[in-house]
């Protein structure tokens, strides 16, 4: 078979091209996207990662494809209606990094509890004062939970470690799990309301759009905290921007941004011509990005050494068992719902 690999440095390229040397193989640093479509022409299998973009334009140009292989467990950069019409088998990584994320996870959680970065900032400036950076004990707090998949659950672990209380919210209830974890199901809105910290860990698609926006912030507790290691388009910019200044959120530690993808191209858009949207999404990251209260990583939840050979190790599976007419870890349209991630 003819491989392409996108978005792969050389380790992923030292460790791939030995397990393919029967197959004709090609590695690219760049992500796949409309405009280095011509790079993919002749390839059967393509495997991306999260920043390709796959879109029905960018499929009708790949006649020999008949594989995506994404080396990620989410897969809307991906359109899934035209691959099933098409039928190109899409296939993922399901579990690599439910412990990875979940760590990352508190690191975000405990930099806003305690003023790590905060404390951090003052040191490269000299000020080794402590006023205005009192923290606030995890024990006895209400962890909020959108989305009791995989990760869902492991952040749960490890809030119960730290004596934390628990509310979830997910269309499906594992209710075994709930009670042998000590936690409660309740309604989004409960959720909201209730809970000192909230942690979001839901896939993105069409129904979890702005998950969090201008209505349902209003929902918050006040002074609460937002953590989000699962997708920038799950929360709306505007109003997490309302939230932080009218105070109904008091932080938010962030791995993922809407628009995030614009954050490395404001250099080209103050340049040529850019989209409305796009300016409006790198102005309200910039503003974002710029507060003391917010703490962001550049989506490295997933980033550890450990993760990165399981998803590698999985992708190579999945390739090599497609090469024999097996289909493992293969995805389809998401159901209709906030399916857990």
């Amino acid at each position: 078979m003819k491989i392409a690999f996108f978005e792969t440095n050389q380790a992923d390229q030292n460790f791939l091209a030995p397990l393919f040397h029967d197959h004709e193989v090609a590695f690219f640093t760049e992500p796949l996207t409309e405009t280095n479509v011509s790079d993919a022409l002749q390839y059967e299998v393509i495997s991306v990662f999260i920043y390709s973009s796959i879109t029905a334009q960018v499929i009708e140009k790949l006649p020999h494809l008949r594989c995506i292989a994404t080396r990620s467990t989410g897969f809307d950069h991906i359109d899934v209606s035209v691959c099933e019409q098409k039928n190109i088998t899409i296939l993922n990584v399901p579990y690599y990094g439910e412990n990875t994320v979940a760590e990352h996870t508190f690191a975000l959680i405990l930099a806003l509890s305690r003023n790590v970065h905060k404390s951090y900032a003052r040191g490269l400036k000299e000020d080794f004062s402590i006023d205005g950076l009192i923290g606030f004990d995890l024990k006895d707090k209400t962890l909020g939970v959108i989305g009791t998949g995989h990760i869902g659950l492991h952040v749960i672990r490890i809030a119960k470690g730290f004596g934390m209380h628990v509310l979830a919210f997910d269309v499906f209830h594992n209710t075994f799990l709930s009670e042998i974890l000590h936690f409660n199901y309740a309604s989004l809105d409960e959720v909201l309301a209730q809970s000192n910290i909230i942690t979001l860990h839901t896939p993105y698609n069409e129904h979890t759009h702005h998950l969090i926006n201008n209505e349902s912030i209003q929902k918050i507790k006040k002074g609460a905290l937002l953590i989000n290691t699962a997708r920038g388009g799950l929360v709306e910019n505007d109003a997490l921007i309302r939230a932080l200044d009218e105070k109904i959120l008091a932080g938010a530690g962030l791995d993922v941004l809407e628009g995030e993808e614009y954050i490395k191209e404001e250099s080209f858009c103050l340049q040529e011509d850019c989209t409305p949207l796009r300016t409006r999404q790198i102005e309200q990251n910039k503003n974002l990005l710029s507060r003391d209260n917010v703490v962001f990583t550049p989506h490295i939840g997933f980033y550890s050494e450990e993760a990165l050979m399981r998803i590698l190790e999985t992708t190579a599976n999945n390739i090599i068992q497609f090469a024999l007419g097996k289909k493992e870890n293969q995805v389809s349209l998401p159901p209709q719902n906030l399916a857990s991630k």
